[in-house]
Order: C-alpha cells, then sequence, then structure tokens
C-alpha cells in the first residue's frame, strides 16, 4: 500500500513538474510570436469597404476601349499560341486578359443583389466572349495551319480536375479582388483558370469546322465561368459582402448547372483514367512480361474508347526486327490488356520492320 501511494505521489509531481515546463514554453512561444510576427495594426489587411470594392468592380466591368483592345490582343496571342503550340505564348495571352473583371463583378453582384452591376459585368462579359471568338476565327483563318496539336486538344478535353481548379481559381479571384495589398495574384489567378484559350480553340474549332473541337472548349469556358462565379460568390458570403438570402438564387442555378456539367466531365475523366490504365498495362506488357516485345520501341500510342458499344480502341506503332511478332502474340497481349483493365480490347498494331547492321574492325584491341 504504502508502494503505491509513493507511485501516486511520484506521478503527481511528474505531472505539475510538465504543466509548468508546459506554460512556460507557451508563455515564451506567445512572446516570441508577438514580438517578431510583424502582427501591428498598420499592417492587417482587411477587407475593402463596400463602397470601396464596388469602385473597383464598376471599374474592372466597364465595356471600354481599353478593355477590348486587351481581350482582343489576348485572344490573338492565344489563337497563334495554340496553332504554335507555344505554352510561353499560351500563358502570356492569360496574363493580359482583362476577362476575370466582369466573372468576379457577376459574382459580385450576385451576392449583394446588385442588379445594375450585373448587367453591366454580364454585357461586358458577352461582348468579350463575341469579340475572343471572331478574332480567333479570323486568325485561324489566315494563318492557313489546320493541324492539332496537344495545347488545342487539351482545351476540348475538359474533366473535373478542369472543374476543381476552376472552383478554387474563383475564390482565390474574388479573395484577391477584396483585398488591396494582394493584386499582385490575379495574373496568377488568370493563368490558372485559363478563360482566353478555350474561347480562341472554340473559334479555331468554328475555322476548321471541327465539332469536337467547339464543342469540347465551350464545354471547359462554360465550367470556367460557372465554378468561378459560384466560389466567388461563397467568398464574398463569408467576407459579409451581401447574404445567403440575396445570393440564394444565383447559387441554386450554379449549383445545378455544375451537376449537368458533371455528368460530361466525370465521363472524360473516367476516359482519361482508362487511357492512363490502358497504357501503363500496354508499357508493362512490352517491357517485361512478354518476351517477344523486349527488343521494341513504341513508336506511337492511341487510344480511343466508345462508350456505347464499351470498347477500347488500341492503335500501337512498334519498331522491331522482321519475324518477331506473331499474330498469336498480339492477341496474347490483347487479352492480357483486357483482363487488366476490365473491357473488351481491339488492338492494331503496325510493325515498323528494323534491319540492324553492324561493322567491325579486323581486330579490337
Amino acid at each position: 500500500m504504502a508502494k503505491l501511494h509513493r507511485i501516486f505521489y511520484y506521478l503527481r509531481v511528474i505531472k505539475v513538474i510538465t504543466c509548468r515546463q508546459s506554460c512556460r514554453y507557451k508563455r515564451s512561444f506567445r512572446k516570441y510570436w508577438n514580438t517578431h510576427s510583424g502582427n501591428w495594426v498598420w499592417l492587417r489587411d482587411r477587407p475593402m469597404s463596400i463602397a470601396g470594392i464596388n469602385r473597383h468592380l464598376w471599374r474592372l466591368s466597364v465595356p471600354s476601349s481599353s478593355f477590348y483592345l486587351l481581350l482582343g490582343l489576348s485572344g490573338i496571342i492565344s489563337t497563334l499560341g495554340l496553332l504554335a503550340n507555344s505554352v510561353a505564348v499560351i500563358i502570356g495571352a492569360m496574363i493580359i486578359a482583362p476577362l476575370m473583371g466582369p466573372i468576379v463583378s457577376i459574382a459580385y453582384a450576385m451576392t449583394m443583389g446588385n442588379r445594375r452591376l450585373l448587367r453591366r459585368s454580364s454585357l461586358t462579359l458577352a461582348t468579350g466572349v463575341i469579340l475572343t471568338i471572331l478574332l480567333s476565327y479570323f486568325a485561324c483563318i489566315i494563318s492557313g495551319l489546320k493541324s492539332d496539336n496537344l495545347e488545342i486538344l487539351a482545351r476540348a478535353n475538359p474533366t473535373l480536375i478542369d472543374l476543381g481548379v476552376a472552383l478554387t481559381a474563383g475564390a482565390a479571384g474574388a479573395f484577391a479582388n477584396s483585398r488591396r495589398r494582394i493584386a499582385d495574384a490575379l495574373p496568377g489567378v488568370a493563368i490558372s483558370v485559363a478563360l482566353v484559350p478555350p474561347l480562341s480553340v472554340f473559334g479555331i474549332g468554328l475555322a476548321w469546322r471541327n465539332q469536337d473541337l467547339y464543342v469540347g472548349s465551350l464545354l471547359l469556358f462554360v465550367t470556367n465561368l460557372i465554378s468561378i462565379i459560384f466560389s466567388g460568390g461563397l467568398v464574398f458570403i463569408f467576407q459579409n459582402y451581401g447574404d445567403i438570402r440575396r445570393a440564394k438564387q444565383g447559387l441554386l442555378v450554379s449549383v445545378i448547372t455544375l451537376a449537368v456539367l458533371g455528368v460530361p466531365l466525370g465521363l472524360q475523366m473516367r476516359n482519361l483514367i482508362i487511357k492512363q490504365n490502358v497504357r501503363q498495362s500496354i508499357e508493362r506488357l512490352i517491357r517485361l512480361q512478354t518476351l517477344d516485345f523486349t527488343h521494341t520501341n513504341i513508336e506511337s500510342l492511341e487510344i480511343n474508347i466508345d462508350p456505347q458499344k464499351n470498347l477500347v480502341y488500341i492503335e500501337l506503332q512498334i519498331t522491331s526486327k522482321l519475324s518477331t511478332i506473331s499474330p498469336n502474340k498480339v492477341d496474347i497481349m490483347r487479352k492480357s490488356i483486357s483482363e487488366k483493365i476490365g473491357q473488351p480490347v481491339i488492338l492494331e498494331v503496325m510493325i515498323i520492320p528494323v534491319s540492324v547492321i553492324k561493322s567491325e574492325p579486323d581486330s579490337i584491341n
């Protein structure tokens, strides 16, 4: 019994010492933080006043000559960058594009119930979109180029990832516009959400009469637009600009639209996952599992998915020595891929014959 009391005594002593040390560390940390954190009153970044943000967003949503000039130049640069498959040029077009301003203004007008600002922003956005599409259309026709590339196709195949990016970028854009000191973040927001390139791809698709291009790019732009309005409106409400009652109707329409858009975006995401799984399966089979394919090089790999027939079409182009790959081996690889992804597969392998000629000297030291 005495030993038990002694144990409880030591435990109480340890607890008291631990609490004292913990309180001491907390006081030291609090003192260090208050001294070095820079949390001075005059440096606090408060939200802009309602009058200030009204003036700011009104200026961004006015259909001025500067707005149309910058947007037109951005559309032309974006179109040329897409046709040239140049990422740097496309990024430059995103930075100078002023299209984010009227979209954030629509989100703010929705939360505040400001119908006049909503009409002005919507008019500016609509005319800007039409201008960008027309300039992209004529720029594509004048250039004479009619071959697509990865940058163009990337804007015509949106997925749920693009929806997530747009929602996050919309929240960042609304927050940046409500703070005076972090306006430098707006170019980054414009780059992340990429509003102008989908419109340029839409114009390119019209010029080429390619339905897949202009339908896919339109889906991407509408996804970005609705996502920015929805998440931007939530950020404004969270900062006490307007209230949920005024924005209820607009938020409800946004949620319904995003739910409808989520269906094709989800299907595109599913197709993307299937393509990645197929590509990994093919490379693994060629490199590791099938001995006859060990000494081959993959020149091209194209994967198409038919959701109606639930079929995966694979066109594989490889270089190999003559008579090393038989139809039986191709059929074995097709069955392996089909078992791996759980879907029927049609595999077409194009073999480019390779003849190796080696010349050596008579004597090698």
